[in-house]
């Protein structure tokens, strides 16, 4: 029977080794699989491992310290949530409405909106003001600030008001404001406010584009359907919030097909002295000018308001009131009562007051022959001999004299003779950058084709 067993074991090892050199690569495979299946470890490891009772046992005691709860509450209660709104005010907010836009109900602040004279002087029945509140988990008022730019003079205020342990405080800060630049593109399909609109233009701007253009374009007349322009303009932030619209930087329209561009420059101004001193960073009152060095600004605007409607032109009509066909000697603008009126050049107010069928009337000189004529005003802001430059305030649009409804009759006079305003401008002469400026201007002017060629490529609205 022993024999019988080892040659069996014999014959098995034989095999195995046969088969071994048969298959080596699937035999080293399976055997691999078998070994680090759970039962062929734990197999292992088990028959292996020394037995339990034959380990030593060894006791350590140590002392641990207690975890600083209670400061820890006490820093989470520190972090306790807090909650920002921002909205802008109404001339119409009492304390508690505006508080609950802005999602804030603490009777405490109401009463002291009410009160603090600082509050109802700045901001209560003030509208347009930006305002951020910081806010309590239960919706009481920690902060408030409001922030609004009176003045075009580069400044902000900002009112705060704070939730002290002895109450409320608040306090009035005047601070700076920066400035940084926006591309923007649009396309005329009915008129200039619609599309600056829909390119989330600022009307000021939209206004500043008129005025640039107005010695070339005729904004009341020659506006086309598909007409297109890209602008670059400032905005002016306080405490990263945006306040107003700035300057144009620069401009292309096309009209009709005819490109006309735009930049604004400010030549520097030399220092007297020693020709090694005659580089200054001072700068003169800037302007506009085309890109090849042109001034846009010329002795006369084309129009006497910043945007307004042609309803009578320098023709032949059918006068309204004295119900005959009379030669109309100057150009009608139909505009509401109170919309401003500007002159068109630099003068001296040579009458101001009522006269005949004008009704208020301002008659300005400019130099020896030429005078505009600005009637039918509902209110003066100048007097006579008073000294104006282009563009200056000298009343309003209104209904007086010997008129039908509200609306600027305004007249160019060349020695005496009424000539058509809309030409005038056109013929007037600009002055080009001076030639010691040119360098510069060319290095400016440079950038300024770059950033118009990237606003061109906009869709329709504005980048940052």
């Amino acid at each position: 029977m022993k024999h019988r067993l080892i040659q069996d074991a014999e014959d098995f090892f034989a095999f195995a080794a046969g088969l071994i050199q048969k298959h080596p690569k699937q035999l080293t495979t399976a055997l691999t699989a078998m070994l680090l299946t759970g039962a062929g470890a734990t197999f292992a490891v088990a028959t292996m491992a020394p037995d339990a009772s034959d380990l030593p046992v060894r006791t350590l005691v140590e002392d641990v310290a207690t975890l600083p709860v209670l400061e820890q509450s006490e820093a989470l209660q520190n972090q306790a949530l807090r909650l920002y709104r921002s909205d802008t005010t109404r001339s119409a907010d009492t304390a508690e409405s505006l508080l609950k836009r802005l999602g804030i109900y603490d009777p405490q602040a109401a009463a002291f909106f009410r009160a603090d004279s600082t509050v109802q002087q700045t901001m209560m029945g003030r509208a347009g003001r930006n305002v951020t509140v910081e806010a309590s988990e239960n919706n009481t008022l920690l902060k408030l600030s409001a922030r609004w730019s009176p003045e075009d003079d580069g400044m902000f205020k900002r009112l705060t008001i704070e939730k002290t342990p002895a109450g409320f405080r608040s306090r009035v800060e005047t601070l700076p404001m920066t400035a940084s630049s926006r591309l923007a593109s649009g396309t005329i399909h009915s008129s200039l406010f619609a599309a600056t609109d829909e390119a989330r233009i600022p009307d000021t701007i939209a206004m500043q584009l008129a005025d640039i253009f107005s010695g070339d374009i005729d904004f009341h007349r020659a506006l086309r359907k598909g007409d297109r322009f890209s602008v670059t303009y400032e905005t002016l932030e306080g405490d990263g919030e945006p306040m107003r619209a700035g300057r144009v930087l620069n401009a292309e329209f096309v009209n009709a097909g005819k490109t006309f561009q735009a930049m604004w420059f400010q030549e520097p101004v030399a220092k007297s002295g020693s020709a090694a001193s005659t580089v200054s960073h001072t700068l003169t009152k800037g302007g506009y000018y085309t890109l090849s060095g042109e001034s846009l600004r010329r002795a006369f605007l084309a129009s006497p308001m910043e945007f307004s409607r042609v309803t009578s032109g320098f023709k032949m009509r059918f006068h309204p009131i004295m119900q005959t066909w009379r030669a109309h000697l100057g150009v009608d603008y139909a505009a509401p009562t109170g919309t401003p009126v500007r002159s068109v050049g630099d003068g001296v107010v040579e009458f101001a007051g009522v006269q005949n069928g004008f009704g208020n009337v301002v008659m300005v000189k400019h130099g020896n022959k030429n005078l505009t004529v600005y009637a039918h005003l509902s209110r003066i802001n100048v007097r006579g001999g008073q000294t104006i430059s282009q563009g200056q305030n000298l009343g309003a649009v209104g209904q007086t004299g010997w008129a039908t409804g509200p609306h600027l009759h305004f007249e160019f006079r060349v020695n005496g003779a009424h000539r058509d305003p809309l030409t005038i401008a056109r013929q007037s002469e600009s002055t080009p950058v001076a030639q010691a400026s040119r360098a510069i201007f060319a290095k400016a002017a440079e950038q300024v084709r770059t950033q118009l060629a990237s606003a061109s490529q906009l869709i329709p609205g504005s980048a940052q």
